[in-house]
């Protein structure tokens, strides 16, 4: 078994994509997105997909958000999925630019990570 210190470094990416509206395909394309990025050789991190687990969307949303944010600092690049730009999006798009992440969009078939 290869000891931690000897991997090599993989980069951290936020996963940006819609959560409201249609909840169970949103969750399911954001699960598809991080699958997409392993592959790639990244740690994919979607605080949409973490915090619903154990937060209220109806009485946490605001605290979740910040939560998400916190991470965004965390990662190297925010990856952006699909065609729709949420206002949630929009507000991790503009924390990105203001920490100088790298943004990387992938819309229309390529946002189908096939």
């Amino acid at each position: 078994m290869e000891k931690l210190e000897e991997k090599k470094y993989k980069t951290m990416v936020y996963i940006c994509s819609p959560y409201a509206g249609d909840i169970e395909g949103n969750t399911a394309k954001a699960k598809k997105y991080c699958r997409w990025a392993t592959d790639k050789g990244c740690i994919a991190i979607a605080p949409h997909l973490l915090f619903p687990q154990f937060m209220s969307e109806e009485t946490e949303r605001e605290e979740s958000l910040h939560n998400g944010m916190v991470l965004l600092g965390k990662c190297d690049e925010l990856w952006v999925f699909g065609d729709t730009i949420s206002s949630g999006m929009r507000a991790e798009i503009e924390k990105a630019e203001k920490y100088r992440k790298r943004i990387r969009y992938f819309s229309g078939e390529e946002a189908l990570c096939t």
